[in-house]
């Protein structure tokens, strides 16, 4: 999460990620663009609309253009300690969100803010002893009723070690299986978070992925998501 550990990356991020995910077949927009309409599905089931939803550690804006397509009347927050991915974020999308620079503990937004908070393989770049800071504050600024959706890469699965090892701004990154970031969901007042496993099929088998609904309990997917409802007062 240290700034500059990012900004040295930010403006070759997209070629670095291509490269290191080339063997799937698919392009990094593959990869965000499944992920929001994963969580627009999941709230459209429940016929939630959130008004102010948080990217948080959104990056130079790789969700961001499917976020405001799925969600177009709504406030989005990019919040990232990264100037300079701040910087390409708003460059690439002007006057769709605000972006927000972060010091990496304390979300500066008023408890109850966001109505849907969404973050995308960022915790596997933050130190351990650093995630129940922030996914109690997460917590904190989630509207009760809110929604937080947490995407992360699958160490149970040997192609994502493949691209993990291979991709320069991974070379920190300690993944975190998907069992674990449940308790600390829960651990941090996060109740009962649910894990849902993605991604079995690279695109040569890509008539297969119909299928995958079946599998999402299963382990085995190159990713996951956690996703946690705040409880209503």
């Amino acid at each position: 999460m240290l700034d500059a550990e990012f900004d040295q990356f930010a403006a070759e991020y997209h070629e670095q990620h291509a490269a290191s995910i080339r063997f799937s077949g698919e392009t990094p927009d593959y990869f965000a663009k499944y992920k929001i309409d994963d969580v627009a599905a999941a709230l459209a089931s429940t016929g939630i609309k959130p008004r102010r939803i948080l990217d948080f550690g959104g990056g130079v804006g790789n969700s961001l253009g499917h976020i405001r397509k799925a969600f177009p009347d709504s406030e989005i927050v990019l919040l990232d300690p990264s100037s300079r991915s701040l910087d390409i974020a708003e460059k690439r999308f002007a006057g769709q969100a605000r972006f927000q620079s972060f010091d990496g503990k304390a979300i500066p937004f008023e408890d109850g803010h966001f109505d849907l908070v969404f973050t995308a393989c960022v915790f596997h770049h933050i130190p351990a002893d650093l995630h129940q800071q922030l996914l109690r504050e997460i917590n904190r600024v989630l509207t009760p009723g809110g929604s937080f959706f947490l995407f992360e890469h699958n160490p149970l699965n040997p192609m994502t070690l493949h691209a993990v090892r291979n991709c320069p701004f991974d070379e920190n990154a300690i993944l975190i299986p998907a069992r674990t970031m449940k308790r600390r969901f829960a651990e941090a007042g996060l109740s009962q978070p649910r894990v849902v496993y993605r991604i079995f099929f690279p695109r040569l088998l890509a008539g297969l992925r119909s299928l995958e609904r079946y599998f999402t309990r299963i382990p085995i997917g190159a990713q996951y998501f956690v996703h946690a409802i705040k409880p209503a007062v």
